[in-house]
């Protein structure tokens, strides 16, 4: 199925994995996202994520969310422009 908006479709998935107190969440993988995530991961809003081969050839991004006292590190997060 393709994404008319894959960046914030992840954003999306952070987002609810983190209002449901996930340790991690699943996305499928892109170059784009990967670099959204290396920021992330630089700047201290998620613990890490790595690439994960799928069985059809398709590849999963697992991505380790962030919480500080019990409380998730992003506060807000939106896509700002298209």
């Amino acid at each position: 199925m393709a994404l008319s908006d894959p960046l914030g479709d992840m954003l999306t998935r952070i987002r609810n994995g983190q209002s449901a107190r996930m340790s991690s969440i699943e996305s499928p993988s892109s170059k784009l996202r990967r670099n959204v995530l290396e920021v992330l991961k630089r700047e201290g809003y998620i613990r890490d994520y790595d690439e994960e081969a799928e069985v059809n050839g398709s590849a999963t991004l697992r991505i380790e969310l962030k919480y500080h006292e019990g409380e998730p590190v992003i506060r807000e997060i939106k896509r700002v422009s298209k």
